[in-house]
């Protein structure tokens, strides 16, 4: 896979040892998303998506594991889950982080000129290991979403209050790009800019690469690495996930088709 990129911001820098670990929290699920980028593109009615995501970081070393879930309950809002655990983080600590769910509505569709919009409200139950867990914490995001040709893009800007009173807000903006290669494969990148709940500064400054591949009508493999870009940690991860989602009937979109 080639790494092709070039982004440069300076922010300051902190030194403690948990700035270091990135809280998951609720995460898009493929192909309504990028990595951790959401779409404003949801499930159908009745519709439902599961994932599997494996992730392994360098700098500090662990590895996570998360299960992702969404349920369409209209066209237009959806309910998200995601379970993350973490493995070997700083050398010995294991469990769960917090659980994290979520409901995405979309408010507005995309038109000619302007872009589809959503608004997300997500909270954490209070289920982690303590090393790793905020006591739970309760957000609000706003995800603008537009489709140019082969591309789609994504913009996202999130809020996130804690459970434990003494570890600051968070705050992230994350945009993302799909390109379209071909049918059944899209190339993808991402940046994201946090300011976590450790520090009042943005720590965490990731660009993201990848690729993912639609193998059948409902399974969705997604392989990607990020890197570290103002010298935080981590300095790299790669994952990969696997999708199994919903696929929609084919009559009812080639009567939409013959419609048109």
């Amino acid at each position: 896979m080639k790494r092709v990129f070039l982004f440069v911001l300076l922010f300051l820098t902190v030194s403690e040892k948990l700035y270091a670990f990135d809280i998951y929290g609720l995460q898009p699920l493929a192909p309504n998303g990028v990595f951790s980028t959401f779409s404003a593109e949801s499930l159908r009615k009745n519709k439902s998506s599961i994932e599997v995501v494996a992730e392994r970081s360098n700098e500090p070393d662990f590895y996570r594991f998360a299960f992702k879930a969404a349920y369409g309950l209209t066209d237009d809002i959806e309910f998200n889950l995601t379970v993350p655990y973490v493995y070997h983080f700083s050398g010995s600590s294991n469990g769960m982080e917090d659980v994290a769910v979520g409901i995405k509505h979309r408010f507005h569709d995309e038109g000619k000129y302007g872009p589809s919009l959503a608004y997300l409200l997500n909270a954490s139950i209070p289920s982690g290991d303590d090393d790793i867990s905020t006591d739970g914490r309760v957000g609000v995001g706003l995800i603008i979403s537009k489709r140019i040709g082969p591309f789609d893009g994504h913009l996202n800007l999130f809020y996130e209050k804690p459970g434990i009173s003494r570890l600051k807000d968070e705050i992230s903006l994350l945009g993302g790009v799909e390109f379209a290669a071909a049918h059944n494969f899209k190339i993808l990148s991402e940046i994201i800019v946090k300011k976590n709940h450790y520090t009042h500064d943005h720590d965490l400054v990731e660009a993201r690469f990848g690729y993912r591949i639609k193998t059948t009508d409902y399974i969705y493999t997604t392989i990607g690495a990020g890197f570290d870009i103002k010298k935080r940690s981590p300095e790299y991860r790669v994952f990969l996930s696997v999708n199994f989602t919903t696929p929609y009937e084919k009559k009812k979109i080639r009567k939409l088709i013959e419609e048109e």
